[in-house]
């Protein structure tokens, strides 16, 4: 072995990473394949894997073949493992996997539950079991964990759940958590879920907005697990793949019951009960048989359910499919039943009890619910319901919901909430088979092609009722024959759009990988604005793979709309450096195609990123474009929300002259449009313009005049936006406690919200309110929460500002090492941003004694008069360039470019 092993980090497609394998294989002495085989299967033994999970040399030679679709990442990565058993080289390759295959895309689509799938009726046996689960419920200090484990088709689901609703009923549980994890789904495309996206659905659950919800997997389970301390929750893990997959999302206080499901024994998790659960007993199986069939009777054999029983290898699953079969088939005895599977079993010689009784359960069906089934088995998402299976069939909801009541019936479909349907996985991958042999390729093909239009004609309606003032920035919505549900009302379409959501990201997943690039790429531009409400996970997964299939189309414009889409995704999750690189992507593919709408569109955006990172005369030049092509273009809410942007940025560079210049334009504009939203917005940023200029009674009666407006129209984020903005107008009159006043109330709004971007702002504000009340310690807190808010989102002027903030309370209670660290540290990020409040706090930190301070600020008459360097402890009066006040999030009308009070709001399609 010479030199490095091949980068996978330098890798953006497939054969890439197949390249770098074949490259690693000759790094590693190129060894056969026969060789690699080996070591992998060694090392899966080793980790308990059963046999019939090793792999086979030619599995193992697909991976180092160019033009594939996908790859197996379990495979691949147990080779890098073979040929370089580094962990911090494996880990290496297991990120790009991630980003280059779409992987964890597919892997953070997962639906959480705050309730038990339905019980299944007539549960019966498993008696010891059952008593041995119920035994360890939650007492004392400890968390109760209990794995059951086992091999598919045991009931180990249902067990646990049947447990689980026991427990329910006799403890006092405070919280219920269901997931299914998709350890084994039969798709490659279902990936087992990310323990991270869990968290961010169990989060919501438990109460916290989207926009409190931390993005790193440590952060995340650490704020679950602190949500979860003092309270008894019972968690159901089903269907688990690893014990890594699991720890993340179990608890850490008492109180609280964690079951988990797992085809594999799960070695590393530490559980007070582990279950090996096999299939029934002898008794238990005809009891079942006896219990479920009551008025069949036994006929001449006596042993005939016996031999059921044995034919179905006593597992559960075949003993429900059989018995389903059985009641349907009036007139025949149990010993009828018994001769006709010994008849199957020789003649088809099929390999075990499930696929002999899903080819019985399946052969009786009447001819629509065998299509049902076929054709529901090829849906994307893990449920589903009776509007997409009326698409995928062509066939009405009612009678479809009908069907799919039989079916579950049947066994052959499982109830995962009410009117939501999924598959046991080897049920799926029976139907899958059964598909592909029995329809047409044509059939499939335009069952699917149903499906989608119908997800995109939905999803449209939908989010037209919930954003319907944004309409006109988007594609008609299509006209389909397949039925739609009710979703006229915003409510009824927001609760559409949640149910559906790890669906439709499916379905964008699949039909970009299809090469159904029309869907996907409609759908995924569909979905951004709906996506852009706080599901920044799922707005990168989406427009991940919408530009893959503009790509893969040669579709630039739908490529360059993705890559736009997808650059805001970034930024809202704090990746500045992508966002940036992809918007650029995105102006230079709509510069191509001569398109100045799309080119105003990414000049606001990248306005808005470079804002967001701090470089405000980067910000300040994309405005300036964008205002430049708005205006040609006549798209008065674009000019108006870039006049916005380029006021705020001259607002914090402590232009005031040319913020006041620029918020003038957007009022005169927005009055004359008799644009509500954007008078609202420009009275806004007059207000604080106003207040820094000292001209007060000005900016109170602006501030309230935009306050008064923002609640007329029920925005809520420009409402605590203007609270926080009066707050700190208070605060320079002298009035802390009605400063206060203020700022509680635009802090319980914006916690409400989930917006921790003005959370930030509000808390640095009540801060400065109680250092100016002589309540130091209180401010220590509140700057001391917002320093952490703007480190982890990434907001380096309230960084700053929390900072100076702290250095004046620590100044007010003696501390003068505090002080003068914290004060210094804000300076050099004030300096670093270009903001004038960084040659302010170097005078608070040498001052002439006495020194009075007047300071012009661009405004005629305006001039502030200020006492600073006063000794320690003496009462500050003013301050030349007061607290940063809220920022004026404004999307006007609403377009790009300008941040309004919630975040989601920020950018459009």
């Amino acid at each position: 072995m010479t030199g490095d092993p091949a980068d996978p980090g330098r890798a953006r497609t497939l054969d890439d990473l197949i390249q770098g394998l074949r490259s690693l294989k000759v790094w590693a002495g190129d060894p056969s394949y026969d060789a690699i085989t080996a070591r992998v299967n060694a090392a899966w033994m080793t980790a308990g894997r059963p046999g019939g999970e090793l792999t086979r040399k030619s599995t193992l030679v697909d991976c180092f073949k160019l033009g594939r679709r996908r790859l197996n990442t379990d495979l691949v990565l147990a080779i890098v493992r073979a040929l370089h058993p580094d962990e911090g080289y494996v880990a290496q390759w297991r990120q790009a996997l991630r980003v280059v295959s779409g992987e964890s895309e597919a892997a953070a689509q997962v639906r959480v539950q705050d309730f038990l799938p339905p019980p299944l009726p007539g549960f019966t046996g498993r008696g010891v079991e059952v008593a041995e689960l119920r035994r360890v419920s939650p007492r004392g200090d400890t968390v109760v964990i209990s794995a059951v484990e086992g091999m598919a088709g045991v009931g180990k689901t249902q067990l646990a759940v049947h447990v689980g609703h026991q427990l329910r009923r006799d403890g006092s549980y405070e919280h219920v958590l269901f997931v299914n994890l998709r350890g084994f789904h039969p798709d490659p495309a279902q990936p087992p879920a990310d323990p991270s996206a869990v968290l961010d659905g169990f989060l919501r659950l438990l109460g916290v907005p989207g926009q409190q919800i931390p993005h790193e997997l440590e952060a995340r389970t650490a704020l679950y697990r602190d949500r979860l301390a003092g309270t008894r929750a019972l968690l159901v893990l089903d269907n688990a793949a690893t014990t890594e997959q699991v720890r993340p999302l179990l608890p850490a206080t008492s109180g609280c019951l964690a079951l988990v499901t797992s085809r594999r024994r799960l070695d590393g998790l530490r559980a007070s009960t582990r279950l090996n659960l096999d299939v029934f007993r002898p008794y238990e199986a005809e009891k079942f048989l006896s219990e479920a069939l009551p008025d069949v009777p036994v006929g001449s054999d006596p042993q005939a359910a016996a031999r059921i029983a044995r034919r179905c290898g006593h597992l559960p699953l075949a003993l429900g499919l059989v018995a389903a079969h059985i009641r349907g088939t009036p007139g025949w005895t149990l010993t009828d039943h018994a001769d006709r599977l010994d008849e199957r079993h020789r003649g088809r010689r099929l390999d075990n009890g499930v696929e002999l009784a899903l080819d019985l359960s399946y052969r009786h069906l009447p001819a629509e619910l065998r299509r049902l089934l076929r054709l529901a088995a090829s849906h994307p998402g893990h449920d589903l319901d009776a509007y997409a299976v009326a698409a995928l069939t062509g066939a009405d909801p009612p009678s479809v919901r009908t069907g799919l009541e039989q079916l579950c019936s049947d066994h052959l479909l499982q109830q995962a909430a009410p009117g939501r349907y999924t598959f046991h996985d080897l049920v799926r991958a029976y139907a899958g088979v059964r598909a592909e042999e029995e329809e047409r390729p044509a059939e499939r093909n335009a069952a699917l092609t149903r499906l989608f239009d119908y997800y995109l004609a939905a999803a449209a309606t939908a989010v037209h009722a919930v954003y319907p003032a944004e309409a006109h920035r988007r594609a008609p919505i299509p006209s389909v024959d397949t039925p739609l549900p009710a979703l006229e009302s915003s409510e009824a379409a927001v609760g559409w759009l949640d149910a559906e959501r790890p669906t439709l990201v499916a379905v964008v997943a699949h039909a970009a990988a299809q090469g159904r690039s029309g869907h996907a790429l409609a759908l995924a531009n569909t979905l951004y604005r709906y996506l852009d409400g706080g599901h920044y996970a799922d707005a990168l997964a989406v427009q991940s793979h919408a530009v893959h299939a503009g790509r893969q189309s040669g579709n630039s414009a739908g490529e360059a709309h993705a890559l736009a889409n997808l650059g805001i995704a970034c930024m809202r999750l704090g990746r500045y450096q992508p966002a940036t690189e992809y918007s650029r992507q995105a102006l230079e593919l709509f510069k191509a195609a001569g398109d100045p709408k799309g080119q105003a569109r990414v000049m606001a955006n990248l306005g808005l990123i470079a804002k967001r990172s701090g470089d405000y005369a980067g910000a300040a030049d994309w405005h300036r474009q964008g205002l430049r092509f708005f205006r040609e273009s006549g798209d008065l809410p674009g000019e108006l929300s870039q006049l916005a942007g380029l006021a705020l940025i001259e607002q914090r560079l402590g232009h005031y002259a040319e913020a006041m210049e620029h918020y003038g334009q957007s009022l005169e504009l927005s009055r004359r449009a008799g644009h509500d939203i954007g008078t609202a917005y420009a009275l806004h940023g007059l207000g604080v313009v106003e207040g820094k200029a000292g001209r007060y009674a000005a900016a109170r009666e602006h501030l309230n005049q935009a306050l008064a407006m923002q609640q007329a129209l029920r925005n809520r984020g420009g409402e605590a936006s203007l609270l926080d903005e009066l707050g700190s107008l208070h605060l320079l009159m002298g009035e802390p406690g009605r400063a206060a006043e203020q700022l509680e109330r635009a802090l319980a709004i914006v916690r409400e919200l989930g917006d921790a971007d003005s959370e930030a702002w509000v808390r640095n504000g009540l801060g400065e309110a109680a250092t100016a009340s002589g309540r130091a310690a209180d401010a220590v807190t509140q700057h001391e929460a917002a320093h952490t808010l703007a480190e982890r989102i990434g907001m380096p002027d309230q960084h700053a500002r929390a900072h100076a903030g702290l250095g004046r309370a620590h100044r007010a209670l003696g501390d003068r090492g505090a002080t003068r660290e914290h004060l210094e540290r804000a300076a050099t990020l004030y300096d670093e941003l270009g903001m004038p409040e960084g040659a302010e706090l170097r005078a608070e930190l040498d001052p002439p004694e006495s020194a009075e301070l007047r300071a012009e600020v661009g405004i005629p008459g305006a001039e502030v008069r200020v006492q600073v360097g006063t000794p320690e402890g003496a009462e500050v009066r003013a301050e030349v360039g007061p607290p940063e006040s809220a920022e004026l999030r404004a999307e006007v009308g609403p377009p790009e470019g300008a941040e309004v009070g919630r975040p989601e709001s920020a950018e459009l399609p």
